[in-house]
């Protein structure tokens, strides 16, 4: 439909123009009818107020002669409004030869005269004198005088009405532009932000309820730049942070491995020189390269362990979370024995999928990796449990906290990301004594634990 495409400049014109329509036809109505009873009352009026002045006329000149009494009336009554006195003498013939005098108005179209014109009525009185007939006067409406005048002050009114529309429409064309010049601005920022382009602002205009669309806009706008240049820091700290990983993992390779595999080639090969000597075998010898390859190979299987689990939690959707964790803090506390680490986690299910497991139990890492390494801390507590659908970590050290001239790295900002990702909350209180890593996380609804499914309680040494 034509209406769709209409711009809402031309709608509201249009209704407006709707509305005048209806309201010209609703005045014309009135008009018509109002202008009916109006000709009808003025033409019986002016005919009963003739009759009078006719027969008062015929008998105060009941001596004149009978041809000058017809003359007199037919001039007296020539020229009247709203009605016509023909004079008739006695063989009906009319008396005078002129006509009406004629009229200088424009007369009111047929179809206007149609939808007003009353009934035409016509009256006969008779012109008697002393007894004797004279003749008869005929007295009919005329109703065009009145419908002339109607007509002219309608058609004033219309020419007046539409000038006046007209220029109301004329302004309100003009103020429409201005007024929703803010959307079309609106408009053409957002084709903007279509493109990409989150410098888009707008002026508030001076509308309240387009200044609050524009500011709106605006911090939407902000927000998305924001968004774009955390984004853009974000994939960044990726390429950094992958690139970071290689470097240690080839660091730990050639620092543990090298050594361990040019260890095991010396063994090999002096278990290969007491095998090819002349001389009776040495079991003792041989033993002693056994038990060294032996030992050499379990410190192989340690860094690879320890190296497979930082890639990868061992056991982390297999084992349930609770003991996952316990896990971790033990073997912190085999490879710190100093420092006490201790684990809190009742209350919480087995599992909630493999995003939101793995996001705790790295955030606990990176806590307890935190307070180790910068905090100085001789004990670190971490608790975690689920309540209204949530589950709250805290994990917590008596150490120095993070250095205030610390610049923030990949580990804390990696915690907050991975957090907020989940549509959790990450706190970080550094006041002292020592540091408290506050997370909340909201379990997803898929990942909610079944009514009765029972939560395990596992505590950690």
């Amino acid at each position: 439909m034509p209406w769709s495409g209409w711009s809402t400049r031309t709608r509201l014109i249009a209704v407006v123009l709707l509305i005048d329509l209806l309201a010209a036809v609703t005045s014309c109505a009135v008009v018509v009818l109002n202008a009916r009873t109006a000709v009808r009352v003025e033409t019986r009026a002016s005919l009963a107020t003739v009759e009078s002045l006719v027969a008062d006329t015929i008998r105060l000149s009941d001596t004149s002669p009978p041809e000058a009494l017809l003359q007199a009336l037919d001039l007296r009554f020539r020229v009247l409004r709203h009605v016509r006195v023909a004079v008739l003498d006695a063989q009906g013939q009319r008396v005078g030869h002129a006509g009406p005098a004629k009229r200088i108005e424009r007369e009111a179209p047929a179809w206007f005269a149609q939808m007003i014109m009353p009934p035409i009525e016509r009256h006969s009185l008779p012109i008697a004198v002393g007894g004797r007939v004279l003749g008869t006067a005929q007295i009919t409406t005329q109703p065009m005088d009145e419908i002339e005048e109607i007509w002219g002050y309608v058609r004033a009114l219309s020419l007046t009405t539409f000038a006046v529309n007209l220029a109301m429409l004329v302004a309100l064309y003009l103020a429409l532009a201005r007024i929703l010049a803010p959307l079309r601005r609106l408009g053409e920022a957002l084709t903007q932000l279509e493109h990409h382009d989150y410098t888009a602002r707008l002026a508030p205009p001076g509308t309240p309820e387009l200044a609050v669309i524009a500011e709106r806009f605006n911090k939407v706008a902000g927000a998305l730049a924001q968004t774009r240049s955390a984004n853009a820091s974000l994939n960044q700290k990726l390429l950094t942070a992958q690139d970071d990983e290689r470097r240690r993992t080839a660091l730990e390779l050639h620092d543990d491995f090298g050594p361990c595999l040019f260890a095991l080639e010396a063994n090999a090969a002096s278990i290969a020189r007491i095998a090819a000597g002349a001389k009776e075998v040495d079991r003792s010898k041989l033993a002693a390269r056994a038990a060294e390859i032996g030992t050499i190979v379990g410190q192989v299987q340690g860094v690879n362990r320890a190296l497979l689990n930082r890639l990868r939690p061992h056991g982390l959707g297999q084992a349930p979370l609770p003991t996952c964790l316990d896990l971790l803090l033990r073997g912190f506390g085999e490879r710190h024995p100093g420092i006490a680490f201790v684990g809190q986690f009742d209350g919480l299910a087995r599992g909630y999928g493999d995003l939101l497991d793995l996001t705790i139990f790295r955030c606990v890492q990176e806590s307890a990796t935190n307070a180790v390494r910068h905090g100085g801390a001789s004990r670190v507590e971490a608790t975690a449990a689920e309540r209204d659908g949530t589950v709250y970590v805290e994990i917590r050290d008596n150490g120095t906290g993070i250095p205030s001239e610390h610049r923030i790295g990949l580990g804390l900002s990696g915690m907050r990301e991975r957090v907020e990702a989940l549509q959790g909350t990450f706190a970080l209180d550094n006041i002292g004594p020592g540091a408290i890593v506050r997370i909340a996380i909201p379990i997803p609804p898929e990942r909610s634990p079944e009514p009765g499914h029972e939560l395990i309680s596992a505590q950690s040494v």
